[in-house]
Order: structure tokens, then sequence, then C-alpha cells
């Protein structure tokens, strides 16, 4: 069975669609209309393994909040689309991600109940267009949307670009490890019987 997703959401601030496969090769193209979030999201789906294609066109004339939150949400909704069932999957997953001298760490639960901690030191305002202060907003936006568990701390970092991204590519790997498929796992793996 494909764990594949495709998402379109339209609102008054934006158009936004995402296409998801947990099982691809890593591919992934965004365009978004602001660049440095597009490679985040080439992050997520590279280090993820997923095949993830994001086009999204909004209302940039005022600022990037809406079309990244919107994104982020439409994300969000494919990740928990493609999981179907979650028979099967291994649902946790961690990383602990250098880029340089910035160190992130994060951990993820595939639990369908949303809670996000984000740590982050305080960054410059603006990397390119983007604001430094949504990458929280997009990390809160995945969790409740997708209804997952997601950690994430900073634990070293000065270069506001290495920051950000190391976070990205953690938050990839822990999801790549949490959405595998495991063999030895029999149904859902909770004792509840249900995630």
């Amino acid at each position: 069975m494909a764990r594949t997703a495709r998402i379109e959401r339209k609102t008054l601030e934006s158009d936004v669609l995402v296409e998801l496969d947990l099982d691809g090769t890593g591919v992934a193209t965004s365009d978004t209309g602001v660049p440095f979030f597009d490679h985040m999201l080439s992050q997520l789906g590279k280090h993820g393994g997923f095949d993830l294609t994001v086009r999204t066109r909004g209302d940039l004339h005022i600022d990037s909040h809406h079309t990244v939150e919107d994104t982020s949400i439409a994300f969000g909704s494919a990740l928990r689309e493609a999981l179907g069932d979650k028979v099967g999957i291994r649902r946790f997953g961690d990383a602990l991600v250098p880029l340089d001298e910035a160190l992130a760490q994060a951990a993820v639960d595939l639990s369908g109940r949303p809670y996000c901690v984000h740590v982050e030191p305080d960054l410059v305002g603006l990397i390119g267009t983007y604001d430094t202060t949504l990458t929280r907003h997009i990390f809160e936006s995945i969790t409740a949307s997708a209804r997952i568990a997601l950690h994430v701390r900073v634990l070293s970092g000065r270069n506001a670009h290495h920051v950000v991204e190391a976070q990205f590519k953690a938050v990839a790997r822990a999801m790549r490890d949490a959405v595998a498929l495991d063999a030895r796992v029999a149904g859902v793996p909770s004792t509840k019987g249900v995630l």
C-alpha cells in the first residue's frame, strides 16, 4: 500500500499544494516564494527520505507569515494522511545533527497527540527574506496538523543559517526513523492498540 498524500489547502491568504511519499528517495522540490524556507523544505525531503513537492502562492506582499504557516499546516496534514493507520511503523525517532558550529537535537513520537517543545537561541531577525521567528511556528504547525509530539533543541550555534538548517535536518532524520516500517512491529505500536 502506497504511503502517499496530496493536500490542497486554499484560503484567502494562500493556495498550497503538498505531495508527499514517505517511501521515496529524498527528491524534494519547493516553490513558496520564500527562498530560505524552500531550502528548509528540501532538507525535510532529502534527509527524511521523502519525495516531497510543495507549491505555495501566498500574500507575500504583506509578509511571509501566512505562506510559511499554511504550507506547514499542509505538510503536517500530508504526513498524517500518508501514515494512514500507522500499522507497522517504528513510531519513535530521534536525531542529533551537527552543522559546523551548530548542533540540533530532535525527537518525534507519531502518537496522535500534538505537542511541541522548541528551544533555540535568539537569532538575527532575517535570513534573506525568511523571518527566523517563524521556525518555532513551523514546527508547532506541523505538530498540530500531523498530531505528533515533537521536541527540538539547539544545543549550540552562532550562525542563524546553520542553527535553523540543523534543526530541519534533525527533524527530518527523526521523522525518517519514526515513519519507517519495522517487520518486528505487529499492528500498531501502542499498548492502547491505536495511535
